[in-house]
């Protein structure tokens, strides 16, 4: 069919998977017992459907102990690892909700991503490259050293009660990650059975900090039903059978990991591979060998990093076929070396937002190199899309338009914030991305702009306004524009023009020891410009695009 208006409905050839996350665990376990379920090289895992779930009962019936219900708040703090795979699966079989926290959080950030959605417990790892969360953790609520494990009673922090720790070693005033999974006994089994019968695929599930335009983070709040289906058609656009092992090098704590990752894994009976707590080009590859992957995530960056690697050619990728790259815009001469020098014959494109769990977008195993790099596919089944003018009306196919989505996938909201809520999902339940795009006549959407000015670093979603709101904490700074600019590593850098009060001074290097263990690393500003004026309007509006113009001529 030939599209004339910017509107498509994917097409399904299978009904929506209307369960909850621990049903279709317990039917998968059932019928691929001794499939591997998830592999972490870096921990030395190895565990088969059957043993991961004595681990992840193990664990759930752990915090059912501890006084966890559902409906509680249970953040996961760290890089990826099997406990944080645990968490994703216990919390989702008792009916918690799980509070995915970026692992580069630092202090402000944490503290109101923990007393925005009034966390009730924090599973966290120890450290993590620069990031000490113990120590951040102690900061915030210095409490936790004299108080016994699991009655923290803190000003700062004053929902939390609960802190467990990954690791073998004992913190004061946290339980340990593994003493709690042997916590359980007969009486939290029968519980978490008789949870399981009681719970429904409506119900929330996991909670997803999205960067705010107004200066905080917006707790995306997704049900079993909006993930668990996301996942399971990332697996069937890839093709995924019981055979399929995914290299997974993508964080956990995004979607892209614990969804397009994990659930696609789980949903097919495949194998989840894990090679590493962070990102690191070698054991991705190393892993992609010895594990035999046959399908392999990742943004752009990342591609771009495994392929130009001195050592790229050392490594047999002839057991890879698919996989998904999403979180940027794929250059055309980085899709021909993963069709060709990765083997990834059937790689996918995938676009959406976090709000929809995350992907609405995908292309098909069998479209054109055109197609796999200049527009992010069409609408994915159950999902419809439509490009609208400023009046929200439909606009002509080759139009540009904000890109809109409806469908099983939207968000429930955002997590006790009813007013940013609607200001997202409108009366007829379509969420309005902010993104600009324009459709073509068979329903493929290219993404051209973005109505939100969003920054996007290495796959990593940076809001210039959050930024903004960060650094007029600083008493130096009177205004600030922050902006992002071409990089061709990254896709784009964190630029920073700051107007400073009158009699202060402030240098490039100050500016970043501010924001160090405060903000996240990659938002912090990687170009600082220091200027007495802006350039605006004659209404008196500041024009963004003549600073990001300034820019990329002056750095070349």
């Amino acid at each position: 069919m030939i599209l004339t208006d910017s509107y498509y409905c994917g097409e399904a050839s299978s009904q929506i998977i209307y369960k909850t996350i621990g049903e279709v665990l317990a039917q998968t376990v059932e019928r691929y017992p001794d499939n591997e379920a998830l592999v972490v090289t870096h921990q030395g895992i190895r565990w088969t459907y059957r043993e991961f779930k004595q681990q992840i009962d193990r664990l759930a019936t752990g915090l059912l102990k501890l006084g966890i219900e559902p409906g509680d708040r249970v953040g996961i703090w760290g890089p990826n690892s099997f406990e944080w795979v645990m968490v994703q699966y216990a919390t989702a079989q008792i009916g918690a909700i799980m509070v995915c926290i970026n692992p580069a959080y630092r202090l402000h950030e944490l503290e109101f991503a923990l007393n925005k959605v009034e966390c009730k417990a924090l599973v966290t790892a120890d450290k993590f490259k620069t990031s000490e969360y113990l120590a951040m953790l102690q900061n915030l609520a210095p409490e936790l050293i004299r108080c016994a494990p699991g009655d923290l009673q803190s000003n700062k922090l004053p929902h939390l009660s609960t802190v467990i720790r990954m690791g073998d070693d004992s913190t004061a005033g946290m339980f340990n990650f593994a003493d709690v999974c042997a916590m359980g006994g007969d009486a939290q089994l029968q519980q978490m059975q008789a949870l399981a019968r009681e719970l429904r695929p409506d119900d929330a599930i996991n909670i997803q900090f999205t960067s705010g335009t107004t200066g905080s983070p917006k707790g995306a709040t997704l049900t079993h039903c909006n993930i668990l289906n996301n996942g399971y058609l990332c697996g069937n656009s890839m093709g995924f059978t019981d055979q399929d092992r995914l290299c997974i090098p993508v964080p956990l704590y995004h979607c892209f990991g614990m969804v397009m990752g994990n659930l696609a894994c789980l949903t097919h009976g495949a194998t989840a591979v894990y090679p590493n707590d962070g990102f690191d080009p070698v054991l991705t590859l190393q892993a992609v060998q010895d594990e035999r992957c046959s399908a392999l995530h990742g943004v752009p960056t990342m591609f771009i990093t495994e392929l130009d690697h001195p050592q790229f050619g050392d490594f047999d990728l002839s057991s890879l076929r698919t996989g998904i790259m999403a979180g940027a815009p794929c250059p055309i001469e980085v899709m021909k070396r993963v069709l060709s020098d990765m083997n990834m014959k059937d790689v996918l494109i995938a676009y959406g937002q976090t709000e929809t769990s995350p992907v609405n977008h995908i292309t098909l195993s069998n479209d054109s190199l055109a197609k796999r790099t200049e527009t992010v596919g069409r609408a994915v089944p159950w999902v419809e899309i439509k490009i609208t003018d400023e009046d929200n009306r439909v606009v002509p196919v080759g139009e540009k338009g904000e890109i809109c989505a409806r469908g099983y996938s939207v968000m429930q909201g955002y997590w006790n914030d009813e007013e940013r809520t609607r200001e997202t999902i409108d009366a007829a339940n379509w969420l309005h991305s902010g993104d600009l795009g324009v459709m073509d006549d068979e329903g493929y959407v290219q993404v051209v702009g973005r109505i939100k000015d969003m920054i996007i670093r290495g796959g990593e979603n940076v809001y210039p306004r959050e930024v903004e709101e960060f650094l007029y904490t600083n008493p130096n700074i009177a205004e600030v524009q922050v902006f992002g600019i071409p990089d061709s590593k990254m896709g784009e850098e964190v630029c920073a023009w700051i107007q400073l009060h009158p009699g202060k001074s402030m240098t490039e290097e100050e500016l970043k020891d501010f924001c160090q263990g405060q903000i996240t690393h990659f938002k912090i500003p990687r170009h600082v410009r220091f200027v007495s004026e802006f350039p605006m309007t004659v209404t008196g509006k500041i024009q963004k695009f003549i600073m990001r113009d300034e820019m990329e001529k002056e750095l070349g």
